[in-house]
């Protein structure tokens, strides 16, 4: 079981780390929202916590409960820019819908 992280997500993660004076990676969690059930939790970590499992992709460590780790399996955190928009886009191969505002998905 993993998950990683794309060149441009790495790069994104560095700079909000630096930018906020350290921490040591990107936790990940799922939580129960949205319209389709489940909704995606960011947040920057500053220790790795007795529950976390730890990856390291592309330089940056993703920090990952073992809960919600079956329904993020295999995905890929991707940074994209659409028009003005720009932020982070989950590729959650364990998604069958995503609602359409496209903030909560179903597994």
């Amino acid at each position: 079981m993993s998950i990683s992280v794309t060149p441009k997500a790495a790069l994104q993660i560095r700079k909000a780390l630096d930018k906020r004076g350290g921490g040591v990676g990107l936790r990940v969690a799922i939580k129960t929202s949205g319209c389709s059930g489940y909704a995606y939790a960011l947040e920057f970590a500053d220790a790795v916590l007795p529950e976390d499992l730890s990856f390291d992709t592309e330089g940056v460590k993703v920090l990952v409960d073992a809960v919600s780790l079956p329904m993020i399996d295999g995905t890929q955190l991707d940074w994209v820019r659409e028009g003005l928009n720009e932020g982070f886009q989950f590729n959650n191969p364990n998604a069958s819908a995503t609602c359409g505002c496209g903030e909560s998905f179903t597994v």
